[in-house]
């Protein structure tokens, strides 16, 4: 494995960070790879990716979650190179996982090892049927308080199937229409963030959806990204408590963050943005007491 450095901006403020009762789902990336093109990030990148540097940087990554959060892992599988991103594998909350329906054929290969490794873990399961595609935790996210759960639908995730995650956790559900190619699921463009805030790039959704987000969110809790940082995934930012681990973003944002009472740790993840991936993409949040 090279030796070149991968930077960790502040890495001083992990050892002063305390663990948290956070659990994470990840999956090493020994069979990453760009294969085929499934968003607009791809196009160009196939068998673009170094396996070498996706390693280190997702080792990073590893070790700054770690450091907040218990992580577990599920191996990954020949012919699924994006099972890395296992924010895609479905929804939990409460022990109960909405187990992902993908729209593109070349993800739908994950799905039974993802339940495989749900149901062992001794968490329920829920379908969700191939006709109403679902692309878990990747278009949907639940605010803070628990009181409402954001699901995108556009590229990928069709709004039929928000009706069937409104029944299953019984909870108030907002649509959120996403625009913009670029931003195919909703993590890309929007994050929930501790305190009652949250941090998204407003040119990813229509007008009635950002009524919605503004509904929500007075304007001393919005955190307005703009395109140079949309663009290199700062709202696919992983959130526990005060830290937030997210990719390289612009200094005027760290500070917007950092005047929040934020502790920000970034990792470069340049070989996933690649497939169209960074930081929160490659977790999925876990009910820590279903393990």
């Amino acid at each position: 494995m090279s030796t070149q450095p991968i930077d960790i901006t502040n890495p001083a403020i992990l050892a002063t960070i305390p663990s948290t009762s956070a659990t994470f789902l990840m999956c090493p990336p020994r069979l990453y790879d760009v294969n085929y093109v499934i968003n607009p990030w791809m196009a160009g990148n196939v068998h673009a990716s170094s396996r070498t540097r996706a390693a280190e940087q997702w080792q990073r990554l590893y070790e700054a979650v770690s450091t907040i959060a218990d992580v577990q892992l599920v191996e990954p599988q020949p012919g699924s190179p994006d099972m890395v991103f296992t924010a895609n594998a479905g929804l939990e909350r409460n022990g109960t996982v909405a187990i992902s329906s993908f729209f593109h054929p070349e993800r739908q290969g994950e799905e039974p090892h993802f339940r495989r490794w749900f149901e062992q873990a001794g968490y329920k399961v829920m379908d969700t049927p191939r006709a109403t595609p679902f692309e878990g935790e990747g278009d949907a996210l639940f605010s803070t308080d628990g009181t409402r759960l954001f699901v995108g639908y556009g590229p990928r995730t069709v709004p039929s199937s928000h009706q069937a995650l409104r029944k299953i956790w019984g909870i108030e559900v907002t649509s959120l229409h996403l625009i913009d190619p670029r931003f195919y699921h909703l993590d890309t463009c929007f994050a929930p963030l501790e305190g009652g805030y949250v941090m998204y790039f407003p040119e990813a959704f229509d007008r009635a959806s950002l009524d919605k987000i503004e509904a929500f969110y007075p304007l001393e809790k919005r955190i307005i990204v703009a395109e140079s940082d949309a663009v290199c995934f700062a709202c696919n930012a992983i959130n526990v408590d005060r830290t937030i681990i997210l990719n390289n973003i612009s200094s005027d944002l760290r500070s917007q963050l950092e005047s929040r009472g934020f502790d920000v740790i970034e990792v470069t993840l340049t070989e996933f943005l690649k497939a169209g991936g960074a930081a929160k993409c490659l977790v999925m949040k876990l009910s820590h007491a279903a393990l």
